[in-house]
């Protein structure tokens, strides 16, 4: 396991533990209580990122049962619409739940919905998007690095070519705090040691809208037009690799993140350059650790590692720290790291890519 992610997952297990440790304790002092013990969980979407129903609910799931025995969770997915994710909301505030896992479609505008809680003294966990307004807690990775793993992995791809490439950015939607951090992380990197952006345009978390985009920039720059596409994330970057295919561009490296099983299969085949692991379960376990503690009435800012300004509130945090992954590391990160074993990855079709990978 290399370095990085030992350092990861070590301090992950760490705070993981005694939070799990804090809550297990309370839980058995309230084995009498009449409460409320249902924890909301709302996720934003399917399409564009598989590791929502794939991994974040059933992990969250998981580690709150194994926190709270009298506890329930009541989840929603909202197929990337606000307007649906609003009226999952307002439905857990009418049943009275007391702690709700927010993964907003649209964080800017949860500020109403936040307030609204707070009303009626229920605590709202920011999880993996910082929803507006004054919430409880914020739960994600260090999305700032994120980006610059992005485009530092984008530059490592290009290598001496960097200085003279062109490079295609399809981003995140506009609504995702974390989609402008990836951006911003991204810019950090390229910005200077590439020659220049030459298009750029949100992709809004859509494959498809992330394939249109995908030709536009052919159209506009021409098949050799440019030497690099940066997608926020895996699930456009299997739109944007099936677009450049159909256009006839080769050659151009293609990074993502969320380490997706179809992009680590990419990378074994080479049709993908790169992803950004995001180890879920640490994640998982410490939004579910937060959220117990808080439905049993304990102050979680004397075990927040850090703080994130939002709206001029300062918001107890948890941010970790991803993993880039290429294909001379799938083994030592996300096979390493427990995301996946390697018959989850080694299929018939790619048997032979993960040998030849090291991959045994």
């Amino acid at each position: 396991m290399n370095a990085p992610l030992r350092r990861t997952l070590v301090g992950m297990l760490a705070l993981s533990t005694a939070l799990t440790l804090a809550a297990c304790g309370q839980d058995s002092k309230e084995a009498g209580s009449t409460g409320n013990k249902t924890i909301g969980l709302l996720l934003p979407e399917r399409s564009s990122s598989t590791r929502y129903e794939a991994f974040d609910k059933p992990l969250i799931e998981s580690a709150i049962a194994g926190l709270c025995t009298k506890c329930v969770v009541d989840y929603a997915n909202a197929d990337g619409d606000e307007m649906v994710q609003k009226k999952q909301f307002d439905a857990l505030l009418a049943k009275g739940v007391k702690v709700v896992l927010l993964d907003p479609v649209n964080a800017q505008g949860t500020g109403p919905w936040v307030a609204e809680a707070a009303k009626r003294g229920v605590k709202v966990i920011a999880y993996d998007r910082l929803a507006a307004g004054k919430v409880a807690a914020y739960v994600s990775f260090d999305n700032h690095r994120t980006g610059e793993l992005q485009g530092q992995a984008l530059v490592d791809a290009l290598g001496p070519r960097a200085a003279q490439a062109t490079v295609v950015m399809i981003n995140g939607s506009e609504t995702d705090p974390n989609a402008a951090m990836f951006k911003a992380g991204a810019h950090k990197v390229l910005d200077g040691k590439v020659k220049k952006i030459g298009y750029e345009q949100s992709g809004e978390w859509k494959p498809e809208v992330a394939a249109q985009k995908t030709t536009e920039a052919v159209n506009s720059l021409g098949k050799d037009g440019f030497q690099a596409v940066y997608s926020a994330n895996d699930g456009m970057a299997t739109a944007i690799i099936g677009q450049l295919k159909a256009s006839g561009v080769k050659n151009v490296p293609v990074g993502g993140q969320d380490a997706s099983v179809e992009a680590i299969r990419r990378l074994l085949t080479g049709e993908q350059t790169y992803t950004i692991y995001k180890p879920y379960k640490p994640e998982a376990d410490t939004a579910a650790s937060i959220a117990v503690y808080l439905l049993n009435g304990i102050d979680i800012t004397g075990v927040a590692s850090s703080v994130t300004e939002s709206g001029g509130e300062q918001i107890p945090s948890m941010l970790l720290t991803p993993v880039v992954v290429t294909k001379a590391k799938i083994a030592e990160t996300v096979i390493a790291g427990g995301l996946y074993k390697r018959e989850d990855i080694c299929d018939p079709e790619h048997a032979q890519a993960c040998a030849a990978a090291g991959i045994n």
